[in-house]
């Protein structure tokens, strides 16, 4: 399934939703590698299989790298457990449990595959989708470091809250119909 595919399955309700869908694929604040990683990213991060497959179908087609598509991934999933854990940390009133270290494997943080930035901006962005204000903090922190300008994270951003809705109304939709 396409992009394009994808937008027409989505009700009238949505339309907003598709409409950013295809205006944040042909944005240009990020190279082709940030963008469409972000998507990929994101997909997994919300784990709709339609809108994995229509997603990384158009990732395929813009040229996004097999190495580039598996960091993409590996950001959703290093992730998924990181926005949980620190989320927890955060919420906890306890604050014993900031100093504990945190004894969980992160090695593809160091050795993502593709450029920091690129594996920072993906992280940042399957932040945003779980919700976790520490990493969202610590990874803007990051970009920032290395001169990512506001605009180009907020398209990351962008990015991941669009994907996140369309997931969801795909996701109702295929409740509704069952």
């Amino acid at each position: 399934m396409s992009l394009d595919t994808l937008r027409e399955t989505l009700p009238a309700y949505a339309k907003d939703i598709s409409l950013n869908l295809s205006s944040l694929a042909s944005e240009t604040l990020l190279s082709d590698q940030q963008k469409w990683g972000a998507f990929v990213a994101s997909a997994h991060a919300v784990g709709i299989a339609p809108v994995i497959r229509a997603v990384e179908a158009a990732a395929d087609a813009a040229g996004l790298s097999a190495e580039a598509k598996t960091a993409a991934r590996a950001a959703a999933a290093i992730m998924g457990m990181n926005n949980v854990y620190y989320r927890a940390l955060h919420l906890l009133s306890n604050a014993e449990y900031r100093t504990l270290p945190a004894r969980l494997r992160m090695n593809v943080l160091a050795n993502p595959g593709v450029e920091k930035v690129d594996f920072e901006l993906w992280s940042t962005a399957v932040s945003a989708v779980n919700g976790c204000g520490m990493c969202l903090d610590a990874h803007e922190a990051e970009l920032k470091k290395h001169g990512v300008p506001a605009q180009q994270i907020q398209a990351a951003l962008r990015i991941a809250a669009v994907v996140n809705a369309v997931s969801r109304v795909v996701s109702a939709e295929q409740a509704l119909a069952a």
